[in-house]
């Protein structure tokens, strides 16, 4: 597309501030996937949009993106659904991740360089965790309940990382407040602090295992397993690490302090970016509650999943927000007017909507604010006038914003152009990802 790129700026968790994103030839990013024991809801639709939009921002200003995504194809909430269901964990977690698949390329999110399987990274997990146990970072906890070989679980020790803490900003208070109801035992006796992680279960009756060499029969915890695939994939500080806000802490906390007692460096990512939660009748969106609104099912219902992504587009990705079938109804009405103006033979230039959208994005992921660009020029070429100025997001922090990039969303010049509609089509499907080219 003609113009110029735009540097991106994303909000870091860790520093509380939006930073510069200044990856190198090759932008390295790294989001954190699904468990499959269920179907792909709005929660982690909005996710991996927002992480699409990353890196479709980093592609137009030049960069090669490395993407990598994990999946945990085995842990607790999918071995429970599986038993609860009466199958086998192996298919039900096949069988969901394929759905998910589905529906992220009906969203036309882009996928992963590396999409990367926990159930394949075993034996290079086995490694880390040996890793940490020799260097002091590790401790075995014998496990009481029998088990298949009277073995031993493996702990970080978090005493031995001074940095544990400076991802989420948290307090301790804080941290044990949600621990346990985020995958964490923090009552588990003879553990050295009721913080420390797991990093490997010891092998159990009736669960899946694998040969773990010096830590005997086992499987790994879930935060080492992002310790490692990252690690594997991109290295060391690679550029950004997001997923939902639910990972701060502790997931996101505890992969980080994990690959410092692996690398002895640190950061492990630049920037920590995450996305803030869908929420359903009040409540937070997830699969655990149960109230989910689920991607497949709207499209099985005949939704345009076009219209579903210019919805999620349509909120901050740092906002907390709750889903109505309005904002569906709203995104289709506004998908028809954009289909409707790029059909036509010409239009008003759009050279300056273009790099609107562009300064939008850039700034923080302003898609609300990118989609208010396109709507002035749809206004101009179905309406013959401006529907007013984007309203900025009164839940961001103004002090972080460009105060001239509103400026840019200013109604290019309304002299015929024959090339416009075909501009904006490409730019709106390049940046935001909303293909304007109806489905057949």
């Amino acid at each position: 597309m003609p113009g110029e790129a735009v540097p991106l700026r994303v909000y870091d968790t860790s520093s509380s501030e939006v930073v510069p994103s200044e990856p190198g030839p090759t932008a390295k990013l790294y989001v954190c996937g699904i468990t499959p024991y269920d179907a792909t809801h709005l929660g982690h639709a909005a996710t991996y949009v927002t992480f699409d939009v990353l890196q479709r921002v980093w592609r137009d200003n030049g960069h090669t993106v490395h993407y990598v995504q994990n999946v945990t194809d085995v842990d607790d909430p999918l071995l429970e659904r599986a038993e609860r269901d009466g199958v086998d964990w192996r298919d039900l977690a096949v069988r969901e991740t394929e759905l998910f698949r589905e529906d992220m390329t009906a969203l036309a999110v882009l996928p992963p360089d590396e999409y990367v399987s926990v159930v394949d990274s075993v034996a290079e997990i086995a490694t880390d965790v040996a890793r940490l146990l020799e260097s002091g970072h590790a401790y075995r906890l014998a496990v009481d309940e029998p088990t298949a070989d009277g073995g031993a679980d493996v702990y970080f020790d978090l005493s031995t990382e001074d940095r544990f803490g400076e991802v989420s900003g948290w307090s301790r208070a804080e941290m044990l407040a949600v621990y346990a109801d985020r995958g964490g035992d923090p009552d588990r006796p003879g553990k050295r602090d009721p913080l420390d992680p797991l990093l490997w279960r010891a092998a159990r009756p009736g669960e899946p295992s694998w040969d773990g060499g010096v830590l005997g029969p086992g499987r790994p915890g879930w935060h080492v397993e992002c310790t490692t695939i990252a690690l594997r994939s991109l290295g060391m500080t690679f550029d950004v690490q997001g997923g939902g806000t639910d990972l701060v802490f502790p997931h996101h906390e505890m992969s980080a302090v994990q690959a410092e007692g692996l690398t002895g460096e640190w950061p492990f990512a630049r920037a920590y970016v995450h996305q803030a939660m869908v929420g359903l009748d009040g409540e937070k969106m997830s699969k655990s509650r149960g109230n989910l609104v689920l991607v497949s099912r709207l499209r099985a219902d005949g939704r345009d999943p076009m219209a579903l992504r210019l919805a999620l587009l349509a909120r901050s990705y740092r906002t907390e927000w709750a889903w109505t079938d309005d904002l569906l109804a709203d995104a289709q009405a506004r998908l028809d007017r954009w289909r409707d103006a790029v059909s036509r033979p010409t239009g008003p230039n759009a050279t300056a909507t273009v790099a609107a959208v562009r300064e939008r994005l850039a700034d923080d992921l302003d898609t609300p604010g990118a989609l208010a660009a396109v709507d002035r020029w749809v206004a101009e070429q179905l309406d013959g006038g401006a529907t007013g100025t984007p309203q900025r997001d009164a839940t961001r922090d103004d002090t972080t914003r460009d105060d001239t990039a509103l400026d840019a969303t200013t109604p290019d010049d309304t002299t015929s152009d024959d090339k416009a509609p075909a501009l904006l089509a490409a730019a709106v499907d390049a940046l935001l990802g909303v293909r304007l080219t109806p489905a057949s």
